[in-house]
């Protein structure tokens, strides 16, 4: 081979004729086996080709591509000329398939984006050619299909091409070929078209085989992120991964993130076998000279330096259908980290006809956006157009499990490595001891007229009693200073809890017993404070009923809500997550606060002991 292997998309618009373009190119090539020629002129006979040979049937494999005559999955096919070795992913055109077009790009060095010549460039075309960058692609060939229908005219061509180069040259790029192609009768795919003489350039497969790929300027140095710690017996404690790039060599001395701390390499297994060195794209087993608490997300380096922090600036293309919620909690996977964070601030969207940075609150699916990331902890990350590896990551909604969004790594905000967490003399040990005291925050969730407030209260006032020091958050009283700033839209509840957590975590610190009545009704709202509060978050579920709530309705919520004069009021519009595994559940129906107070106690007693 003359040339290394080569991995590349088609995407574009739907209907362009992605799949037909690769079809046509392996057919032509000589590139099937006989029963797959024989299998497609078979099955173009009962397609819609009008009796010729329908191309888009070798990669459009789903029963469904096959009915709508569109590709929905990602249809990957490796081939090989005598020039070169190739994969392809054949990506959906259609919308609603962008998710899978993001997929295939993140693979690829480079992406073939096909053009509808009676159409020209389509908005379609302009966010594929987005992600495509996005994703770090920087080799481009613009193929404008369908030439045969605009019969062959060459000042058509030259217009579109004036169009695409504008589209193109606000990305960064290698390489850009334009090309005029017809991928039904095969003009340009394989052979210089007899319709075009016009077109002085070499048709798109040898333009393939020959293009040289620049491979991507990476950091100096070596990088290697941890998935596995092997361990099989007590003589033995290896560090497992791939290396993502540079080599180590026995007697490196590296450091290991995020905790900083050094170490000399002492042996390399790859495989079962002992290697002196161990290069970029080996999986290798790692021995250090001396004992070092490492785990999985930790990331061994040799002369390499990449951000260690929580806060990154970020662009990612939103892949959900319920719109980007700033201050929800999703799972961060970048590397071999998985942390929980959150987007905290939507800097712009990106207008994807033109460009152009469009102020926002919201982002809504397929768009792309710049935005700022919190992460629940430290992460080891890079800007991805520094490393791949270290800059690309993916949102992972915590509910669905499902894909929320991918992206890549801008920069370091850095506005956390100016802070740093002030140690006191006095400990939050200190100050249990002293008022005699284990702090802890009762979360008290449930309906609106569940009587929450009620029993908070009642229980506060037992512990006030029996000599506790106890401070009480009620979700109204919260509401009208701390967080009176903050309406009840769903970005401003997520707000709204998170403040409180961490005030009830800063009294904990103080030793105080903290009581909270907040209706927070999704599951990750309360997630959310349960990370913040750690051990010391309690839920207590008040499970009173949505009938009997309503009954009671002491403060007319509900009649209003049924009026409609109150929109997505819980339990009526909008939806109440009841808690999966609460540590306490109480139904107020039929008694009083105190009672209700007096079993919750009791149910606590384990917890209320002194130090």
């Amino acid at each position: 081979m003359e040339n290394g292997l080569l991995k590349f998309i088609t995407c574009g618009s739907v209907d362009d004729g992605k799949s037909t373009l690769i079809g046509h190119m392996l057919y032509d090539a000589k590139l099937l086996f006989t029963d797959q020629e024989r299998t497609l002129e078979l099955d173009s006979k009962i397609g819609a080709a009008g009796g010729g040979i329908d191309y888009s049937l070798l990669l459009d494999g789903l029963m469904a591509e096959r009915e709508q005559g569109i590709t929905i999955d990602v249809a990957y096919r490796y081939f090989s000329t005598e020039k070169r070795s190739f994969i392809v992913a054949d990506t959906p055109g259609h919308e609603e398939y962008t998710r899978n077009m993001a997929v295939g790009a993140s693979f690829a060095d480079l992406s073939v984006i096909l053009m509808d010549a009676t159409h020209g460039v389509l908005p379609q075309t302009r966010r594929h050619s987005r992600i495509c960058a996005l994703m770090g692609i920087r080799n481009f060939v613009i193929a404008v299909n369908k030439m045969d229908l605009i019969q062959y005219d060459a000042r058509k061509f030259q217009k579109i091409q004036k169009e695409v180069r504008m589209l193109m040259s606000e990305f960064d790029y290698d390489t850009l070929y334009v090309i005029p192609v017809s991928a039904t009768e095969g003009d340009n795919i394989t052979n210089p078209s007899v319709h075009m003489p016009w077109f002085h350039g070499e048709p798109l497969l040898s333009y393939l085989e020959t293009i040289e790929i620049r491979p991507q300027v990476m950091s100096t140095g070596a990088m290697l992120p941890i998935q596995r710690v092997c361990r099989p017996d007590r003589t033995f404690r290896g560090f497992q991964g791939q290396v993502a790039h540079g080599s180590f060599k026995i007697g490196d001395n590296v450091k290991v993130l995020p905790s900083g701390n050094t170490a000399m390499v002492t042996r390399l297994l790859w495989g079962d076998r002992d290697v002196e060195e161990i290069a970029e794209g080996q999986p290798v087993t790692m021995q250090l000279d001396r004992e070092i608490d490492i785990s999985r997300s930790d990331v061994i380096v040799r002369d390499y330096q990449p951000s260690v922090g929580s806060l990154l600036a970020v662009h990612l293309l939103w892949m959900d259908d319920a719109p980007l919620t700033k201050g929800k909690s999703y799972l961060l996977k970048l590397g071999t980290s998985m942390v929980s964070a959150a987007v905290m601030r939507i800097r712009h969207k990106v207008d994807i006809n033109t460009g152009a940075e469009i102020s926002a609150e919201n982002v809504y699916k397929n768009e792309i956006a710049f935005c700022e990331i919190s992460a629940a902890s430290p992460i080891v990350f890079d800007a991805f157009s520094t490393s791949h590896e270290l800059g690309g990551f993916i949102l992972i909604d915590r509910v669905s499990n499902s894909t929320a969004a991918c992206g890549t790594v801008d920069y370091d905000l850095g506005r956390d490595k100016n802070l740093t967490w002030q140690e006191t003399d006095i400990t939050p040990e200190l100050r249990e001891g002293q008022m005699g005291q284990k702090a802890f925050t009762l979360w008290l969730t449930g309906l609106s007229g569940s009587g929450k407030s009620a029993v908070a209260n009642a229980i506060e006032r037992k512990l006030f009693a029996m000599g506790h020091h106890t401070m009480m958050l009620d979700g109204d009283n919260v509401r009208m200073g701390l967080c009176k700033d903050l309406g009840f839209d769903s970005a401003d509840r997520i707000e709204n809890i998170r403040r409180v957590a961490e005030v009830a975590k800063l009294m904990n610190d103080a030793g105080l017993i903290v009581l909270t009545s907040f209706i927070s009704p999704h599951r990750q709202e309360r997630r959310n404070a349960g990370d913040i509060l750690g051990d010391k978050y309690i839920e207590i579920y008040v499970s009173t009923p949505l009938e009997e709530c309503e009954r009671r309705d002491v403060k007319g919520l509900y009649k209003a809500a049924r009026e409609g004069r109150i929109r997505e009021f819980t339990g009526i519009s909008s939806p109440y997550e009841v808690p999966e595994n609460p540590d306490i559940v109480i139904d107020t129906t039929g008694r009083v606060a105190d009672d209700c107070a007096d079993e919750i106690l009791k149910k606590l007693a384990g917890r209320m002991e002194d130090k």
